[in-house]
């Protein structure tokens, strides 16, 4: 049984930092490409940060220099380090696991597997 479940969201102030966290369980080969995306209310969902199977990333450029995507392996957990968080942050955050290997691309429609979701509130 596949499964991604989200922990670390919440509500912070402008300027502040938050967590976020994946867990994973089930088949591990699932998610060798994975990526954080989020969807405000009425927007479309956008991929946050994706990490690939030879471990490199990559960014939204609005949150790029303020975020962090990493997975441990040992743990199965995927995490995104989110700083100077600012009110445009506001939105669902969804992780996301896909087994194949050549994905680069932070496309919802390329992922297989989703996580709940966690809310992520930054006020200003």
């Amino acid at each position: 049984q596949v499964q991604l479940v989200e922990s670390g969201g919440g509500s912070v102030q402008a300027g502040g930092s938050l967590r976020l966290s994946c867990a994973a369980s089930g088949y591990m080969a699932n998610y060798v490409s994975m990526c954080w995306f989020r969807q405000a209310p009425g927007k479309e969902r956008e991929g946050v940060a994706g990490i690939w199977r030879d471990g490199t990333t990559t960014y939204l450029d609005s949150v790029k220099g303020r975020s962090t995507i990493s997975k441990d392996n040992a743990k199965n957990t995927l995490n995104l380090q989110m700083n100077s968080l600012k009110p445009g942050d506001t939105a669902m955050y969804y992780c996301a696991g896909d087994p194949r290997w050549s994905l680069r691309e932070r496309r919802p429609r390329d992922f297989g597997y989703w996580g709940q979701g966690a809310q992520v509130t930054v006020s200003s």
